[in-house]
């Protein structure tokens, strides 16, 4: 084993929303920071801007890298193991969590559950997040927006022409669209904003040192068993041993339990920090539908994420409880999601042309549909002879097939309406459920909570039972919002930027 003869003030293990944010602000605060990522930059040729091939190839699935699921057979992960992690392959729409949402939310089938910190704690760090980030947005027309002090610095990113007389349908059958906030770099190389751009790219490179190729094995802790004193990688095929005052583990919802359950010892026979048993536990993958409208009006198929509908966010007229959130996918060769993962797509993909495919995406307008679910415990990830293992099953299941019902009629409505001219009225909407391998909203496995004994960490992102160990990602998240998790990720490494520092300064 090889040992790093240099001394961190924090180890940062993976580069996304969360780590690579929080690695560039710690720089920039003048802490000395190792981050250590799985993968390497990314290329930016058709990174953004997708190209048919998208469609047939597994571009997004690591090739080295299977987990399992319920029924025991193979998954290959939709993740990115890269700089800037899965903000490499997102949408860049970036929300807040709503309000009520950090507190308890009755759903359907059961009560969501409080988080150990409220809005207003995260408030200031979700606008510098949309700063940082380059956030483009527009007040005032989201029904659902919550409370703010300022507008976005950046106005909302042009809708493409065709997608205008949509909204003006939409308006017409009661519906608020909005602009989707959207992080945007002006970059035509690589025009949405990421945590390589943001974070990784935007740091003090005086203070801070990039190992990429770096797979993190297992933390080891000193004697008493109270902190991390070595974090052990496998780099370029070599064996390191890296060390810190501070450790953050900023992986995934899937990979930092996983690296934390891989490094139990004598004195933490379950894994590290899982003396409450909660690591691992209470998965949540927001539930995700594709659902695909056909347009009268040839489109370039390659556009960003643009309107968003809350309407039903709460309910409608005929429920109460929440049924989430409705946004446009942007366009069918754009969103490597929507190309990826719903059957209907990519059985399709696998029987046309080339053609076919071009022909399909500029014809067509893609949306999807957002439900939260429920922690429960045994959803979760395991390991088994070091392999992951994954048990999920979805739940609040009538609130989003509710949901989707819901938009299928709505849409069905814009279509019979003679103005709207831009789609045309079809007696069946494709749609597809987004599969298990599709972890990019995955939460959840690492709890915050106050209490030691039913959560991972507490509402700072520290380990209760390691004193030097923070985590850093969607693992924390004690509920699963219904819209995307990057925005409230951002911010709260933000926030452990900050609390970090203090620490450092005593």
């Amino acid at each position: 084993m090889i040992i790093d003869d240099r001394h961190y003030d924090i180890i940062v293990i993976g580069s996304g929303a969360g780590g690579g944010t929080l690695a560039g602000a710690l720089s920039r605060a003048g802490r000395h920071v190792l981050l250590l990522e799985r993968g390497e930059a990314m290329p930016l040729s058709d990174q953004n801007v997708a190209d048919v091939d998208l469609l047939r190839k597994d571009r997004y699935h690591p090739k080295d890298e299977h987990w399992f699921g319920p029924d025991g057979d193979p998954i290959a992960p939709q993740t990115a193991y890269a700089l800037g992690g899965n903000t490499k392959i997102w949408g860049a729409v970036l929300e807040r969590m709503r309000e009520r949402e950090f507190g308890e939310v009755q759903l359907q089938q059961g009560i969501s559950p409080a988080w150990p910190l409220d809005y207003s704690d995260l408030a200031p760090y979700y606008d510098k997040a949309e700063a940082l980030y380059h956030v483009h947005g527009k007040v005032g027309v989201d029904p659902t927006e919550p409370p703010r002090t300022k507008a976005f610095e950046h106005l909302p990113r042009p809708l493409t022409p065709f997608l205008e007389p949509l909204r003006e349908g939409l308006k017409r059958q009661g519906c608020q669209p909005y602009d989707l906030p959207i992080s945007w770099s002006d970059n035509q190389d690589d025009p949405s904003g990421d945590a390589q751009l943001y974070g990784v790219d935007n740091a003090d490179t005086n203070n801070l040192q990039v190992r990429t190729h770096a797979t993190v094995q297992r933390l080891h802790v000193n004697p008493s068993g109270r902190e991390v004193k070595g974090v052990e990688a496998d780099v370029d095929g070599e064996s390191w041993l890296f060390s810190g005052d501070l450790v953050v583990l900023a992986a995934g919802a899937i990979n930092t339990p996983a690296i934390l359950l891989r490094s139990s010892n004598e004195r933490h026979s379950g894994g590290l920090a899982n003396r409450s048993e909660q690591v691992g536990r209470n998965l949540m993958n927001l539930q995700l539908t594709s659902i695909l409208q056909k347009a009268s009006e040839a489109n370039s198929g390659r556009y960003a994420r643009s309107l968003g509908i809350n309407d039903y966010y709460w309910g409608d007229k005929n429920v109460s409880f929440p049924l989430g959130h409705i946004q446009a996918a942007g366009g069918v060769l754009q969103d490597a999601l929507f190309a990826e993962s719903p059957p209907v797509l990519s059985l399709v993909s696998k029987l046309i042309p080339d053609a076919g495919l071009e022909r399909l995406a500029s014809k067509s307008v893609a949306w999807w549909a957002m439900t939260e679910v429920l922690p429960d415990s045994e959803n979760r990830i395991w390991l088994n002879n070091n392999q992951v293992r994954i048990n999920y099953i979805h739940n609040n299941r009538e609130a989003h097939d509710r949901l989707v019902y819901r938009w299928i009629d709505t849409l069905k409505a814009v279509e019979a309406d003679p103005l709207t001219r831009v789609v045309t009225a079809e007696p069946v909407h494709p749609r597809g459920e987004a599969p298990l391998s599709v972890v990019g909203f995955a939460c959840g496995t690492c709890r915050m909570g106050n209490d030691a004994a039913t959560s991972v960490v507490d509402a700072d992102g520290k380990c209760h039972d390691i004193d030097n160990l923070y985590i850093a990602d969607t693992s924390v998240f004690a509920s699963c919002p219904s819209v995307g998790p990057g925005l409230t990720t951002i911010a709260l490494a933000l926030r452990l930027a900050d609390t970090l520092d203090r620490r450092i300064r005593g």
